[in-house]
């Protein structure tokens, strides 16, 4: 056994839960079951603080720590197989957690604040520890309202992690654990803590709203010493600490970081200084401090980039990559002078940053800039508190000249395990799934964001789209899970679901912006999140945990669409009203619809969906979320609600048929691509209209020379549709379009990350909207799953299907995915005899291999299918 995870962290410091999930990996078949042992010493020696089984045959090697828990207590565990007979395997290696504060009254520490809090400062605080002699054990339990570092006798514990993680402030705050032990030494020992605006203060949304959860930015920190004998020293933030500013004049998540070199660094030493006054206590809040789940948003790579000069004359660093992070520069220069560095992902064509395509006004400033003015000596400088998205950064004012060796881009964003691999035998395709990659990289930061630039907002339409893809990339178990349960907790009393997640507002903002978001939350393919996603990370882990917590907002929101279905109708079926069928058509409320079209004009798209809400497509989405809910009911054995959902689902999908089918399935809705993507996609005709469905959106592809003509909604079920309905000829035509809209287009034009729209940009050769947006990089899913062919045919992947769908061009693909029970591949190559087939089966799982006119079976193991014979190894 390896690989000993607990709630698929690595010896996780700090845990919250209760009951927490242990899991691990093996290399040969599974055996019978497994034993786990847990101790309170790394040796085992002494009585154990529990005992557990799990059978070799469940969907994942795992097992939930069924002992009681303590705050602050470390756990060490380990596992061994049992095989049939009862004979015990060898012991792995050992692995342990350590919990965090579980009940509210482990903390006495107090939320300390000061400053102006009408003025966008970042916030210096500084106490005093006196650390006794032979100190074993430190822990500091620290957090606050706006993005921090703690800082101990001089050494940054936090280091360049964005913490906490956004989560709905008025609710929760996420709080981490650090281990100090290192960092003391006996005697009077300063700790500081540095904050700025983070996500609580800082501007916010494309409309950069600030002050969304509160005008006062504050910090919490515990700290806890265990001496030799035995006793705990603590000490916490009070009355005695005190604030004042630093180097960091401020600092936004969205709008950049200024800072005065001249001024001492005060990553090494928090220092009391003239200007430090005593902090203020905040007000009492019902806010609740949750431990950390989620490995953090932090430097996970760098990149080297190209300098050269704008036709403007300022310097131009090209990092070849459009990424999400910052900027590590070497700046030199008179003392004094201030230098600017913008950041961006495109340039005009005249070879200028572009700082309009996303909205910003010629002549305004651009949002994405840091500034530093110079010390007296030149000085690597990386900002602290804030993140952008970016692929070209310009450096001007009164610098030194910078050569490549003097800038480094750092890679920041969640620190995931990447999992899916995929490679073929066309670059372009090779490129493709690299760029979306990056894309992901790039969103995938403290909430899943539509864009790194402009709005960074964790839109529900974007996750729910991507979310299968993501899991494929990376392991986003436990990063999604945080995202559904932020949702549940946004989620309004009647079901609705904010379109955005954390919904970016709280008490303290009750305004225009709200009643927008309220309104928009009854957007369906938005809100169906709390459905899709959830059951996605079910399919895919195996995972019935997260079933079991998401339920209650699935269930919410299918309910209030059957409502507004029943007890709500557009004026168009007034006249229509003693039809049975009409109570299960959703046709009020406003809904996106199915978004981003090729060429279509967003404000248009708006105003008519306000006027007329796409009843097939919301329609659509209550059949398939009411049917996807009947099944997690299934799974969770909630009967009555199997019950009542599917009969939802029937009823519904009779009633869009009646409503919006006809011509035997040749006309549905408004003739356009996606109506009959969706229709095939989500089931909804019954079979004899499947064929006629399928000629029809045969026919508007053919009309669109071979182009697609989908948005966010229907895009990732396209390729799919096409290709398990005989027609792979036509999904290979639009996958490999070389012409706009198509994946090859932005490929051609030197995308390195998908784009938000399909034209990325106008007429004039200036860029539109964001270049850095996943939604549309969900193919990668069908590059996975049928051109190399390998797909779960049952949660968390202990049945595989292996299908692949060779097109004309690509001679090889390949793919290997982590599942729960270890890595599955699939990798086909074209011979003279026809298509060679190689699979790798996990222990645990079986996989069904389905080839023209031939279907195989295997376990375990690595095999080969040739066009003659089976040869297994």
């Amino acid at each position: 056994m390896h690989s000993l995870l607990t709630n698929r962290l690595h010896n996780p410091l700090g845990l919250g839960d209760s009951t927490p999930e242990l899991s691990w990996s093996v290399d040969a078949d599974d055996p019978a079951g497994f034993e786990l042992q847990a101790s309170a010493t790394p040796s085992f020696d002494g009585a154990l603080l529990w005992t557990g089984r799990s059978e070799g045959t469940v969907v994942e090697r795992h097992a939930r720590f069924g002992g009681v828990l303590q705050s602050r207590q470390r756990v060490w565990w380990r596992v061994r197989s049992v095989d049939d007979e009862g004979s015990l395997g060898e012991w792995s290696d050992t692995a342990w957690f350590e919990m965090g504060l579980l009940e509210p009254r482990d903390w006495n520490a107090q939320w300390i604040t000061g400053g102006d809090p009408q003025v966008p400062e970042t916030l210096y605080f500084s106490g005093t520890i006196n650390v006794p002699t032979d100190v074993v054990k430190a822990r500091a339990y620290a957090t606050a309202l706006g993005w921090y570092r703690l800082i101990v006798n001089g050494v940054d514990v936090t280091g360049p992690a964005l913490v906490p993680r956004w989560t709905p402030f008025d609710s929760c705050v996420e709080y981490q654990v650090y281990d100090i032990t290192e960092a003391l030494q006996e005697g009077a020992v300063r700790v500081g803590m540095v904050v700025s605006e983070g996500r609580f203060r800082g501007k916010l949304g494309g409309l950069s709203l600030a002050n969304r959860y509160g005008d006062r930015l504050a910090a919490i920190a515990q700290i806890e010493l265990e001496t030799a004998d035995g006793d705990v020293v603590r000490f916490r933030t009070d009355e005695t600490w005190s604030v004042g500013r630093g180097r960091i004049k401020n600092s936004d998540p969205k709008h950049g970081e200024h800072v005065d070199l001249r001024l001492p660094d005060t990553w090494d030493t928090i220092r009391e200084r003239a200007d430090h006054a005593p902090v203020e206590l905040l007000p009492m809040h019902p806010r609740t401090l949750i431990a950390e789940e989620v490995a953090r948003v932090t430097r996970t790579g760098t990149r080297r980039g190209t300098v050269s000069r704008t036709p403007s004359g300022s310097t131009l660093i090209d990092f070849g990559q459009n990424f999400s992070g910052v900027a590590a520069v070497r700046l030199g220069g008179r003392e004094g002078a201030e230098v600017s560095l913008a950041y961006g992902e495109v340039l005009t064509p005249e070879g200028e940053l572009d700082t309009t395509y996303l909205g910003n006004k010629e002549g305004t400033p651009w949002f994405q800039t840091d500034s530093a003015i110079l010390g007296a000596e030149p000085e690597w400088w990386t900002p602290a508190f804030t993140i952008h998205g970016f692929r070209y950064l310009v450096v001007s004012g009164d610098h030194e000249p910078l050569t490549e060796a003097d800038v480094e881009g750092i890679v920041m964003t969640t620190d995931l395990s990447e999992t899916g691999m995929f490679t073929s035998s066309d670059e372009r395709l090779n490129k493709l799934h690299e760029n979306i990659r990056w894309s992901m990289r790039s969103n995938f930061t403290d909430t899943p964001s539509d864009c790194p630039t402009r709005e960074r907002s964790g839109w529900t339409g974007d996750v729910q789209t991507f979310a299968a893809t993501a899991m494929i990339l990376a392991d986003t178990n436990r990063y999604l899970r945080r995202y559904l349960r932020n949702l549940a907790i946004e989620q309004f009393d009647d079901g609705r679901v904010p379109v955005v997640i954390p919904s970016e507002s709280s008490q303290h903002s009750r305004g225009i912006v709200e009643k927008l978001f309220a309104l928009q939350s009854s957007s369906v393919g938005w809100g169906d999140a709390a459905v899709i996603v959830p059951w996605e990370v079910y399919w895919r882990y195996g995972d019935e945990r997260a079933l079991e917590e998401a339920y209650p907002a699935a269930r919410a929101w299918v309910e209030q669409l059957a409502r507004r279905a029943a007890r709500k109708r557009h004026v168009s079926r007034w006249t229509r009203a003693g039809r049975r069928d009409e109570r299960y058509i959703v046709d009020t409320g406003f809904h996106f619809g199915e978004w981003l079209r090729p060429g279509e004009d967003l404000g248009s798209a708006l105003v008519g969906n306000l006027l007329r809400p796409p009843a097939v497509v919301a329609t659509a989405y209550l059949v398939h979320s009411a049917t996807l809910l009947t099944r997690m009911a299934r799974v969770l054995g909630h009967d009555d609600d199997e019950r009542r959902y599917s009969a939802l689902s029937t009823n519904a999908r009779r009633a869009w048929n009646r409503a919006f089918v006809s011509d035997g399935g040749s006309r549905i809705g408004a003739d356009k691509q996606d109506d009959y993507v969706r229709a095939l996609g989500f089931d909804l005709l019954p079979k004899t209209n499947r064929p006629a469905a399928l000629t029809r959106l045969e026919e508007l592809i053919t009309e669109a020379d071979g182009h697609l003509g989908t948005g966010f909604l229907s895009t990732p079920m396209l390729l799919r549709v096409l290709s398990r309905n005989g027609r792979a000829d036509l999904a290979r035509k639009i996958l490999m379009q070389p012409t706009a809209p198509s994946w090859i287009a932005q490929i051609e034009r030197g995308a390195t990350t998908t784009w938000e729209t399909w034209e990325g940009y106008k007429r004039d050769g200036h860029a539109y909207r964001s270049h850095n947006h996943y939604s549309f990089g969900s193919v990668a899913q069908w590059l996975h799953e049928d051109l190399a062919g390998l797909r779960p045919a049952a949660p968390g992947y202990s049945k595989i299907v292996i299908e692949p769908t060779p097109i004309d061009g690509v001679d090889h693909a390949s793919t290997s995915v982590a599942t729960p029970h270890g890595t599955a591949a699939c990798s086909w190559s074209r011979t003279a005899e026809g298509i060679n087939v190689t699979i790798t089966v996990p222990p645990g799982a079986v996989a069904e291999v389905r080839l023209p006119h031939s279907v195989f079976s295997y376990g375990p193991g690595i095999h080969t299918i040739t066009p003659h014979r089976v040869r297994t190894s």
